[in-house]
């Protein structure tokens, strides 16, 4: 058939794959967290391992060079709302496609411009501080988001975060330690999140709720309690701490949901606009239930309530 066409329609065929494929893959770009030095890096050689398991998860390691994935809808759909995305993994690994990617995308479809983080995982070889590694990180990407949001078409002013387990923690930690600035930012652009979105969330480093493996890795095997205190979010909240939404399974046998209700109330007694939603079953990761379109519509109903969507 192709023999048939003409060399005029050759080439506006042509033309327009090429315009179709350069939009597709502005859409979905993976860009450099950092245009320069890396802060707090100690400059060790990358060894970022990606492995796709058998049910076609993409699980991130040894992450050291952070990026931020950009998915934005359809210029006619897009609404201004943005949400920056930081997968789960204990802060070892990231799971990048279903606490990630896929979520993008459901995003875009409803016009919101969508931020996949790909953060730097605690490392002693990799970072001189790798407490704060991850919340430079988060810090960054909001601020580089509200850089281009012309560019982009988010409005400045609806620029989210969501996270789930771990990344759920490092979330809630960019909604509570915004004023401590911990990367360069010579425009004085705000790097408090509008809202949060917090999905089976770790927001404690406790003994008594807190997920070892998550704090293990973020603060080692013997932090000071002062560091516990400082990173366990339900002591962080003021009235200025950014509103939340939470979603939690009440058998979740990894993450207890006491992180939800202790950050949810502690956001109550502030007087900061939260939402909590408690499934009864649903275990850690929601991989059986509640159904994809039950939880995530509870998300999008809560953002509707605070007219961050139409």
């Amino acid at each position: 058939m192709i023999a048939h066409i003409s060399t005029q329609s050759r080439s506006l065929l042509f033309l327009m794959i090429v315009l179709l494929t350069g939009s597709f893959a502005f859409a979905q770009q993976e860009i450099p967290l950092y245009t320069g030095a890396i802060p707090n890096s100690t400059g060790a050689p990358n060894e970022e391992i990606i492995r796709i398991a058998d049910d076609g998860e993409r699980v991130i390691s040894k992450v050291s060079v952070p990026a931020l994935t950009v998915f934005l809808p359809e210029k006619e759909k897009a609404n201004g709302t943005a949400v920056i995305i930081c997968p789960g993994g204990g802060y070892g690994v990231q799971v990048s496609k279903r606490e990630g990617s896929d979520i993008a995308r459901k995003f875009n479809e409803l016009g919101v411009a969508a931020f996949v983080l790909k953060y730097r995982l605690p490392s002693d070889k990799t970072m001189k501080d790798k407490a704060i590694g991850p919340l430079q990180d988060a810090q960054r990407a909001i601020q580089l988001v509200r850089e281009n949001a012309t560019q982009w078409q988010v409005d400045p002013h609806k620029v989210g975060i969501m996270g789930f387990s771990a990344g759920g923690h490092l979330a809630a930690t960019a909604g509570t330690h915004y004023r401590d600035a911990l990367v360069a930012n010579l425009q004085n652009l705000n790097l408090r999140p509008d809202f949060m979105l917090l999905v089976y969330p770790v927001i404690s480093l406790t003994d008594s709720m807190g997920h070892g493996g998550t704090r293990k890795n973020l603060l080692g095997d013997h932090p000071k309690p002062e560091q516990v205190h400082l990173f366990s979010n339900e002591f962080q909240v003021d009235k200025h701490t950014p509103p939340a939404f939470l979603i939690h399974a009440e058998d979740d046998s990894m993450v207890p949901v006491a992180n939800s209700l202790e950050f949810f109330n502690a956001l109550h007694r502030n007087g900061v606009p939260a939402g909590l939603f408690i499934y009864p079953k649903g275990e850690h990761g929601f991989l059986k239930v509640p159904p994809f379109d039950e939880w995530f519509g509870r998300c999008i109903f809560w953002m509707k309530s605070m007219k961050l969507l139409k």
